[in-house]
């Protein structure tokens, strides 16, 4: 199934730098056919996006400051998101910023069928992290979009990326305890659904790795078996505790 995806920036909360690296993981995920950006384009703050928009696409939607301390952007972002929901053009939505006024957006359109993947900075605020289905961080958008960079960069890199905490190693570890068979093997495909569902903002490149499997590798408490699909065409991916499955051994054995 094609997914039609409605993807809505916040202007005033988001910067305009690496919306090209943002617009091609987007793609990763459905069509982008509705791109639209809301701010007041009178300000000088947002000339920055005028050429980005003519690149990518994006349509701008003017939005005046009416009332000192109130986000005007906020409220025509979300009325314009439920104007779509009832049109039925999209089968889900990209909401992009950092600010925590969207999450009762975000779950109204999940309530009604709708995937929601929100993209925002580090600082966004928890609720709107798990309101989504998924959640992905501009700062790992901005590793991908350096090419060739200098040694002082790469050290920049590295604090860029979090240190896999116990608190993870834990999640990971009961996520293929939920799944696993009775020798404790769980189908790493279902793993990396299960943590995504579990915790949206869950993604090897906050930790510095492209894809699952090295993660789980690098962490050293797991065992990988690699198997033959049923038409032989590719690769299975399997994965276990090793500590449990070390303990159930030896209350097997007796030992």
């Amino acid at each position: 199934m094609n997914v039609n995806l409605a993807v809505l920036i916040d202007g005033d909360n988001i910067p305009s730098a690496f919306v090209k690296e943002m617009m091609e993981e987007i793609a990763k995920y459905g069509n982008p056919t509705i791109k639209r950006i809301y701010g007041d384009w009178t300000k000088p703050n947002l000339s920055k996006w005028k050429n980005i928009l003519l690149e990518n696409a994006i349509t701008p939607i003017q939005q005046y400051g009416y009332t000192t301390g109130k986000n005007a952007t906020d409220s025509a972002m979300i009325i314009d998101a439920m104007d779509i929901l009832y049109s039925e053009k999209v089968n889900g939505f990209c909401i992009v910023s950092s600010d925590s006024d969207f999450t009762r957006l975000a779950t109204r359109l999940r309530e009604a069928g709708m995937k929601v993947i929100g993209i925002g900075e580090k600082k966004t605020p928890n609720p709107f992290i798990v309101a989504c289905d998924k959640f992905i961080y501009i700062e790992i958008l901005k590793i991908k979009s350096k090419e060739k960079v200098s040694e002082d960069e790469k050290e920049l890199d590295k604090e860029t990326f979090d240190k896999i905490s116990p608190k993870e190693i834990k999640l990971i570890t009961s996520t293929i305890t939920d799944l696993s068979d009775d020798e404790g093997w769980a189908f790493l495909g279902d793993v990396g659904s299960l943590l995504q569902k579990k915790r949206p903002n869950f993604d090897p490149r906050n930790y510095g790795f492209q894809k699952l499997t090295p993660l789980i590798k690098s962490i050293g408490k797991f065992e990988i078996e690699q198997r033959e699909s049923q038409k032989g065409r590719y690769k299975l991916i399997y994965v276990r505790n090793k500590e449990k499955h070390i303990i159930k051994t030896k209350r097997n054995t007796g030992s």
